[in-house]
């Protein structure tokens, strides 16, 4: 489906609401519960959340939410049936949130058909926000003014690479050590929490960004709409692009970022696997 340019609108100002809603939980000495798998849970979770589906469900309430703090409530029979979605993280980055140290985001996505067509990225701390929709573009949002973005196209030596603040494990170094010693990248990749590694690569700030080990959909689909749109790709370990509400699961499997698709990042998967 296209995005009409009122909805991309008014996605990106309930984007904007959502953060200033974690805003006033972050000024705050607030909680920190855990959920079944032990990640953390915050009032900022929570408030972001209904703040954005809320909004949705007015803006567009013939195409049903999917946020990470609701999805449990929705059977899989049920979520399968979706043709177009939203993919909501209310607040992408708990962890660093909890740690204070900016480097969290709110996700939106729309998917049509399990494909990534529209993504927004917000910036709570930073006020830093960027879009891109599918043909039209990815955008850098500068007060009201939007800056293209294009990945850095070709990629040269030494490769940039993105890695995760909290997640890093023997396979993600093994293949950074491997993208070092083919290409010359020197020192430690640069770390970031978030989905603010897929806006990184966007902006051509960074080239590679690994991950091996379990996210959910909400983390990576408005990132993957965001690369995509600037040029980039977001492959599964098939040289497929990562889709959405097809399996039961909602957990990706292991992808690789990359703002060059004619990187050769098959080879470096197989020297870390």
């Amino acid at each position: 489906m296209q995005v009409p340019d009122a909805l991309r609108e008014a996605v990106i100002a309930t984007a904007r609401e959502a953060a200033a809603e974690i805003l006033r939980v972050y000024d705050t000495c607030f909680d920190v519960d855990h959920k079944a798998d032990d990640s953390p849970l915050t009032a900022a979770d929570l408030a972001a959340h209904r703040c954005i589906v809320d909004r949705l469900e007015a803006l567009t309430p013939d195409i049903p939410v999917l946020s990470e703090e609701s999805a449990d409530t929705i059977p899989t029979s049920v979520r399968r049936t979706w043709t177009r979605l939203w993919v909501v993280d209310p607040l992408d980055g708990t962890r660093e949130f909890v740690k204070r140290n900016g480097e969290f985001t709110v996700n939106i996505a729309l998917v049509e058909d399990g494909e990534v067509v529209f993504g927004v990225i917000q910036a709570p701390v930073t006020g830093a926000l960027w879009h891109g929709t599918r043909g039209h573009g990815a955008f850098r949002r500068d007060g009201d003014v939007d800056v293209a973005l294009h990945t850095r196209v070709p990629a040269q030596a030494p490769l940039r690479v993105a890695a995760s603040r909290s997640h890093r494990n023997a396979r993600t170094e093994a293949l950074l050590e491997r993208i070092a010693a083919e290409t010359g990248a020197a020192g430690e990749p640069v770390a970031l929490g978030s989905s603010l590694k897929f806006c990184r690569l966007a902006e051509g700030g960074m080239d590679v960004y690994p991950r091996f080990g379990p996210t959910s959909e909400w983390d990576t689909a408005a990132g993957q709409a965001i690369v995509e749109a600037a040029g980039g790709v977001v492959l599964d370990p098939r040289g497929r692009p990562l889709r959405y509400n097809q399996r039961d699961t909602v957990l990706n499997g292991d992808f690789m970022v990359l703002g060059d698709p004619a990187l050769p990042w098959q080879d470096w998967v197989g020297e870390s696997a």
